[in-house]
């Protein structure tokens, strides 16, 4: 395999501060964190206080009461966001580095991270100068209208799996909207968060409309409870979702929830078995199969189960697994040594369950990859339904392959789990592919292929893969408050307390 890597253009040795209120400030307490190609440090991160929270959630605050960004019309806030995006644009190939040195994605997958990031600036801020609200006719000498209005302060929380991805899926709409926000990113991964804070910086964004604060659930637990957060949004496990929700009935503040997944891709006899295979590739591998909505369970019609697995067991063994700045790598590490060690329990729990392990299941084995945090990919067949690994989600590079006859076979399977955030179907008949689809409960589903996200698309799930969608008119629509407008035409007295 080629080690020709890209010479990193950033600079990781350097202060990685809190942003509060438009200014940097030191934190509390650091965070080491470290290189998941190369388990060496990488650099240190300041950590906020609960105190140093509570400060960022009172500078939101004031800026939504009392600042100019609630007062921009909308064609302020859009040529801003226009602005924003075309500075991402400019910087992509630092933040993409930045984000496969701190997560450890392929290069090009992080490029193309930027890339949608910017997009999704762009779409809302074309978005919000478009016709909105309501006029209706009313029974009375009355005109009636319905708006729609910022929610206020907004607490994101996100994932490490796409930092600055899932920054911009929730600070796009919600800033469009007129709302201010307190932004938590994932203590493993929080450099491009700190850098959007420079560019928000550099495009004199008022301070306090957004604010940046690092750390793990000790951070993000404030946010969640405040009584001066109006909506609190999440992306993460449905264990910690859960406790999210819980933590926002304090004030009754509004909650987005986009949560785990299990997701079933299932795959007729009639349909290109190699077309099928490239799909199920990169609907499991693509960044190390930790996506919300990876294809991680391959439901195979049983007159070409045999050929199917054992075409993927050939092309996944081909897979270069390696560092992300190496260009020739396809696969790269997991993102902390505690999920590759979470990634490894379960290959076990797999083995001690009966399940028959046709590939991988290991670690790679050289210099390269001695202290990484690498597992690879990894596919298991003779599973049943009950088993830990088809039920509950692993995010790593683990497939379970289950064999089905009938088609409500497949849709009972498909439908399996407590999960319903995503699933595909694949065959030629489109009667069958849009019935077996609609059958499907999940909230994100493809026919003849996987992974395709748009912006301009609604994106959450079904039962526990959370609440409400982001993306799409309705990301926006998440982020604002619906108001009815009476205006009395006729306002002579009306005679309710004549004697």
């Amino acid at each position: 395999m080629s080690q020709t890597l890209v010479a990193p253009a950033v600079k990781v040795d350097r202060k990685w501060q809190l942003f509060i209120d438009g200014k940097f400030e030191d934190g509390a307490s650091e965070r080491v964190l470290f290189n998941p190609a190369t388990g060496k440090e990488l650099c240190k991160v300041s950590e906020a206080s609960v105190g140093q929270v509570e400060k960022a959630i009172k500078a939101a605050r004031k800026a939504f009461d009392e600042g100019p960004w609630r007062s921009t019309t909308a064609a302020e806030r859009s040529a801003f966001l226009f602005r924003l995006a075309d500075k991402i644009d400019k910087d992509a190939e630092c933040l993409a580095q930045l984000e496969t040195l701190n997560g450890g994605k392929p290069l090009r997958e992080a490029q193309y991270d930027m890339a949608d990031a910017a997009n999704c600036y762009r779409y809302y801020a074309g978005l919000i100068t478009k016709p909105s609200g309501q006029a209706t006719e009313v029974p009375a000498p009355s005109f009636s209208t319905i708006v729609r209005e910022p929610i206020g302060v907004c607490g994101q929380i996100i994932p490490w799996n796409y930092p600055f991805l899932m920054a911009a899926w929730k600070l796009a709409p919600a800033l469009a909207a007129g709302n201010t926000c307190v932004l938590k990113p994932s203590e493993y991964t929080p450099l491009t968060a700190v850098r959007l804070a420079e560019i928000l910086k550099e495009l004199e964004l008022p301070d306090g409309v957004v604010n940046i604060v690092l750390g793990d659930g000790r951070v993000g637990e404030p946010i969640a409870q405040s009584n001066l957060v109006d909506k609190v949004a999440f992306t993460g496990s449905v264990k910690t979702g859960k406790l999210v929700a819980q933590a926002a009935l304090g004030n009754l503040k509004k909650v987005t929830l986009e949560l785990g997944g299990k997701s079933p891709m299932v795959v007729f006899p009639d349909f290109d078995l190699d077309c099928a295979v490239d799909y199920a590739l990169f609907a499991i591998y693509c960044n190390s199969g930790q996506v919300c909505s990876a294809g991680s369970r391959f439901l195979v019609h049983e007159s070409v189960f045999d050929d199917f697995v054992k075409k993927m067991v050939a092309r996944a063994r081909l897979i270069r697994v390696g560092p992300g700045l190496d260009s020739q790598t396809e696969m790269g590490p997991l993102v902390s040594e505690g999920q590759m060690k979470r990634v490894l329990e379960y290959i076990e729990i797999g083995r001690s369950e009966g399940a028959r392990l046709e590939l991988g299941g290991d670690q790679p084995t050289g210099a390269r990859y001695e202290k990484g945090y690498y597992v690879n990919p990894t596919i298991f067949t003779n599973v049943k339904s009950n088993m830990r690994i088809v039920q509950e989600e692993i995010f790593g590079p683990v497939a379970v392959i289950q064999k089905f006859k009938e088609e409500q076979e497949a849709v009972d399977l498909a439908n399996g789990t407590v999960y319903g955030l995503a699933g595909a179907v694949f065959t030629n008949d489109v009667t069958r592919a849009y019935r077996v689809v609609k059958a499907i409960r999940a909230g994100i589903t493809w026919i003849n292929g996987y992974h395709n996200t748009y912006n301009e698309c609604p994106w959450g799930g079904y039962k526990q893969s959370g609440w409400g969608r982001e993306l799409g008119t309705f990301g926006l629509e998440a982020y604002t408050e619906i108001k009815q407008i009476n205006l009395n035409l006729d306002p002579r007295p009306v005679g309710w307390f004549e004697a």
